[in-house]
């Protein structure tokens, strides 16, 4: 099956309920929003990936391979499709993928405000953590508003990859709110 958009998924009269579902996209995109609406909608936990990867002090967690082997063992499931140890199992396993394939600047826009946000008010993220200071854009490679730059392209060409593994996965391309919208009602 390959990518569809979000008009041909609603429009679908014959499509299995999804139970196992990722959401894709780069950082920033609104993986985490979407990822709890769909969980909402169809009445499935919605395990935030984050919190299992960052420990005190953004340290990886020792138990997080374990965790998300865990969960997505489980008949019913969403999450955010992230970390590179973990994308083969939870491709895998997924009977839906849902890419939020957002133009480049309105995820920069989108990062930006978010960490803005989150550093203003101090707000606590996983496990302790707090976003790193502003300044620190410009000189911390792996900054979240650098890291969403520099993987844009890398992360559709996963997902592009992920629908040559797995031609029977289902993959709806969501490109804007709107679409992800229609896509929740329609779940």
């Amino acid at each position: 099956m390959p990518i569809i958009d979000v008009d041909e998924f609603v429009s679908r009269t014959s499509r299995e309920p999804a139970r196992c579902v990722l959401v894709a996209g780069t950082s920033g995109s609104g993986k985490t929003t979407l990822a709890a609406r769909i969980g909402d909608a169809l009445g499935i936990e919605h395990v935030e990936i984050d919190a299992l990867f960052h420990g005190p002090n953004w340290t990886p967690r020792a138990t997080f391979l374990d965790d998300v082997e865990r969960f997505s063992a489980g008949a019913a499931w969403v999450t955010e499709w992230q970390y590179s140890q973990v994308r083969p199992l939870l491709a895998q396993r997924a009977d839906l993928v849902v890419w939020l394939d957002l133009p480049r600047h309105v995820v920069m826009r989108q990062v930006v405000a978010r960490t803005v946000r989150r550093r203003r008010h101090r707000e606590e993220l996983w496990n302790g953590n707090v976003e790193a200071p502003l300044h620190e854009v410009f000189t911390d490679p792996e900054h979240i508003v650098r890291w969403a730059w520099a993987t844009y392209d890398r992360n559709r060409s996963l997902v592009q990859e992920m629908a040559r593994a797995r031609p029977g996965l289902p993959i709806v391309r969501v490109q804007n709110r709107t679409d992800a919208a229609r896509l929740v009602d329609a779940l």
